[in-house]
């Protein structure tokens, strides 16, 4: 069977990674079973990053943890340094939180079949312009839990 590649944002990563979040399990079984590939890129990286060196949920991990968390992103997923296209990026739907377009054009440029996230921006995204997968977006937005 193929593997399914995949985006996640970087909430779902904190997910995983650090609060060890049972909502995300089965991405995880499927990940460790090989069927799935996720996909990052640089820039994708670099907010995870960014973040775990922030204080979130009364919570500050020191630079070891840091330094942990984002090597295990890193050997859980595939990097890819693959920038889509103008024309492409013009094919995408605009999410209003700017911060977010990252993951779309992550998606599109990996050839991601679906991105999960838990931002409301983005699922709104999904039910506004995604409905349906086609019309030169090939790829779903997805909370976890319809994954």
């Amino acid at each position: 069977m193929a593997k399914q590649r995949i985006v996640l944002d970087t909430n779902i990563w904190l997910d995983w990674l650090l609060f060890e979040d049972t909502g995300i399990a089965r991405i995880r079984q499927l990940q460790e079973a090989g069927r799935l590939e996720i996909v990052v890129n640089a820039e994708c990286e670099a907010e995870f990053a960014g973040v775990i060196g922030r204080q979130f949920r009364k919570k500050i991990l020191d630079a070891r943890a840091q330094a942990a968390a984002l090597a295990r992103l890193r050997r859980l997923s595939t990097r890819i340094d693959v920038q889509p296209t103008a024309a492409e990026r013009a094919r995408l739907p605009r999410c209003r939180d700017p911060h977010d377009q990252k993951f779309l054009e992550l998606a599109l440029a990996g050839g991601a079949g679906c991105l999960l996230t838990k931002d409301r921006e983005l699922l709104a995204l999904s039910r506004r312009k995604l409905a349906q997968v086609g019309r030169g977006v090939p790829f779903r937005i997805v909370h976890p839990d319809e994954f």
